[in-house]
């Protein structure tokens, strides 16, 4: 009796084909209108708006990304591969102070003028694990800075890694209330804590944006 060999019992995967270019066109839309949609108003959004702001069918947005969450992904790997860019950088500088004050300023920029970034790598309200797996992957290059300051004596010996992104969430803080009225205000309480973080200070550092006056303050808190 002979025997076949069927090639229905072993059938091959169907190898992937890249999208076309109308499609990657599409997709590479839809992530750019949920850049600007998640900086401005933050996670909240729906797929349909960020479809509508990117002038695609809603139809077209659901066939690049299943939900939003697969988008929010898509969107902010790109913006933790920068803000692992800058630690490594700020590694790079000649001096390990300068180097610590550059990742501050750098990363309090982009959170201070990304309102979803902010809610997706330090709040946990939009994914527990999202932000628990982002921290983890920033934590080595933002931990490497960190020692080598203290390395230099420039550093408070007693800063752990876990300390940064709770110092951005508090600037994240003045950032969100202080938005309309003085946007760079964040940038006044980051220098009153890297005073607080220095070992080697010999006197205040000048402060980078002047005090709210009671009208701004009043406006700030209300």
């Amino acid at each position: 009796m002979s025997r076949r060999t069927s090639s229905a019992a072993h059938p091959e995967s169907p190898p992937v084909r890249p999208l076309r270019a109308d499609a990657e066109r599409n997709r590479q839309r839809v992530i750019a209108a949920a850049q600007e949609l998640f900086a401005r108003r933050g996670l909240d959004v729906t797929l349909d708006d960020i479809a509508r702001h990117a002038g695609v069918g809603v139809g077209t947005a659901y066939r690049r990304f299943a939900n939003r969450e697969e988008l929010i992904d898509a969107v902010f790997e790109g913006a933790l591969q920068h803000l692992i860019a800058l630690a490594e950088q700020a590694l790079a500088h000649e001096d390990p102070w300068e180097g610590l004050v550059q990742l501050f300023l750098a990363t309090g920029q982009d959170f201070a003028d990304d309102r979803g970034l902010r809610q997706a790598l330090l709040e946990s309200t939009h994914g527990k694990d999202r932000a628990a797996a982002a921290r983890e992957r920033l934590t080595p290059a933002v931990s490497a800075v960190i020692t080598r300051a203290q390395q230099a004596g420039q550093l408070r010996d007693d800063i752990e890694p876990s300390d940064f992104p709770l110092i951005q969430l508090m600037l994240g803080a003045v950032t969100q209330h202080s938005r309309n009225v003085a946007p760079e205000l964040w940038k006044r309480y980051l220098t009153l804590i890297l005073d607080g973080l220095r070992r080697d200070r010999d006197h205040p550092t000048p402060l980078a944006h002047p005090a709210l006056d009671q009208d701004e303050f009043d406006q700030t808190m209300t």
